[in-house]
């Protein structure tokens, strides 16, 4: 999610923030009346299809994670793993345009040099059900300023979809709380198609109660929240995530409140690394009875972490079927 995966030039692309809300109102009536049209069209998210037989069977007791993130560039242009050893079912595909190309055919928009195999990717045991991003920016200044805009390119994303198991929709104009005009955001989620998803962080640390509370003043009452953790960057420790995630449902209702594990560790220079499994089981162990989705699976996750987790899965399951030590069994 935010400040995670750069351009394939890895340059900074921040401008400083301008407020343009002429041009927002001026399109604004216009987005809307597009939207509630182009929305009638959109197909409608269908139930799971059945397991494939090929399909590996879950592991061991509950699943670890519901789901991962994939943001596509350049080098992950299509996503290959194991990642449904970890019980994942779910793919969040963080945009299907990014900075006016697509990634899919048919939407109007130029497209990327290589599209990703769609087909391919539908068929993956950890893409059973889709949550499709729609069109964003690399440059969150820019996204927050060009909404109106990349409401509209997203409005004919959606009617050219993916080849997948389409479950959702996610507006990946990510929001925080020093985001002054976000309220503006609403009239525009409201042109999207449902069911819809965002995203919020909280580097300001204001705390669980105030960002929900923030939330709950302007967002939709039908679009859901993906909460980043905050763990990648050290914002936080996962028992104080859970503590937000809590608030964001007692306010919101748990049904629209997922959360992002970040599976990376910001380094001191800056870049990124992998975080190791001894970093995501504790993050994973905090997040229980919420669907956790790993940020992001194909640059952060590799087959060497999804197997150590997987372990510690199987060895705590036989754990906790092992009799205690001074146990009394049934008669004694």
């Amino acid at each position: 999610m935010r400040n995670s995966i750069a351009p394939a030039d890895n340059a900074s692309r921040r401008s400083t923030r301008t407020r343009r809300a002429h041009r927002a109102a001026a399109a604004l009536a216009l987005l809307l009346a597009i939207g509630h049209a182009a929305c009638a069209r959109v197909p409608a998210a269908s139930p799971a299809p059945p397991p494939s037989p090929t399909s590996p069977p879950p592991l061991h007791g509950a699943p670890l994670v519901q789901g991962i993130v994939w943001q596509p560039d350049d080098a992950h242009a299509n996503p290959r793993g194991d990642w449904d050893a970890l019980g994942v079912t779910d793919l969040l595909v963080q945009w299907s345009a990014i900075d006016g190309a697509a990634l899919v055919a048919g939407a109007g928009l130029p497209t990327v040099a290589r599209l990703p195999d769609w087909k391919r990717i539908g068929r993956e045991p950890w893409a059973r059900n889709v949550i499709v991003g729609l069109a964003g920016r690399f440059d969150e200044t820019e996204a927050r300023e060009r909404t109106p805009q990349l409401v509209a390119q997203s409005l004919a994303l959606a009617l050219a979809p993916p080849a997948v198991h389409v479950s959702g929709w996610y507006f990946p104009v990510e929001v925080d709380p020093t985001w002054k005009r976000a309220d503006t955001l609403k009239p525009l989620l409201e042109a999207l198609p449902k069911p819809l998803w965002i995203s919020v962080y909280d580097n300001s640390n204001i705390g669980g109660p105030a960002l929900a509370a923030w939330l709950d003043s302007w967002l939709p009452r039908d679009v859901g929240v993906f909460f980043q953790d905050g763990c990648g960057g050290y914002v936080r420790e996962p028992r104080i995530a859970r503590e937000y995630a809590d608030a964001l449902a007692a306010t919101l209702g748990a049904p629209r409140v997922r959360i992002i594990a970040e599976a990376f560790r910001t380094l001191p220079n800056g870049t990124l690394r992998a975080a190791t499994a001894a970093e995501l089981q504790p993050q994973l162990e905090a997040y229980r009875g919420y669907p956790a989705y790993l940020f992001d699976g194909p640059h952060y996750v590799p087959p060497g972490v999804v197997r150590a987790l997987a372990e510690h899965r199987a060895a705590a399951a036989a754990d906790a079927r092992r009799p205690r030590s001074g146990a009394r069994r049934y008669g004694d």
